[in-house]
């Protein structure tokens, strides 16, 4: 039985899948300071975490037993990648994740500058509204542009 650290916010489905399994015993508390952190993770063997735990300084040097650490997203800049390559300590992401909503979310951008949504909100919060000047842009023959394509472009 292996003992697992869900030490950000993850959706319950994460615990659920792990514990269903058999081969793991988890441990889900979200929101603990470093003092509060340092006192589990000494004694687990896998940390899965957004980016709210900062897996460097007191939080790695307890990490005793620690083999993986798992950065549930795109980034680990707040994993201590030379700290844990000298414990052994095998980091994974999930480079993937959340590509999709992600592309989807730009796409919704885009169309609301194009029709200058943001703007209009703005003017009708403050007690206005001039459709004429909201009109936008049509997008039909026109080219939406993307620049930087990653993962999720």
């Amino acid at each position: 039985m292996y003992n697992v650290f869900l030490a950000d916010k993850l959706s319950p489905k994460c615990a659920n899948y792990l514990d269903a399994s058999g081969h793991f015993s988890v441990v889900s508390k979200p929101g603990l300071s470093v003092e509060e952190q340092c006192d589990i993770i000494g004694d687990v063997d896998a940390l899965v975490v957004r980016s709210a735990t900062k897996l460097k300084g007191p939080l790695l040097e307890s990490a005793k037993k620690l083999k993986i650490v798992v950065r549930a997203g795109i980034g680990v800049d707040n994993i201590d990648l030379v700290g844990c390559k000298a414990k052994d300590i095998v980091v994974e992401n999930t480079p993937f994740g959340n590509a999709t909503s992600a592309a989807e979310h730009a796409i919704a951008l885009m169309f609301a500058a194009a029709r200058q949504i943001p703007r209009a909100t703005r003017t009708l919060e403050q007690g206005g509204w001039d459709k004429k000047s909201f009109m936008g842009i049509e997008l039909e023959g026109r080219t939406l542009g993307l620049i930087g394509a990653g993962n999720i472009g």
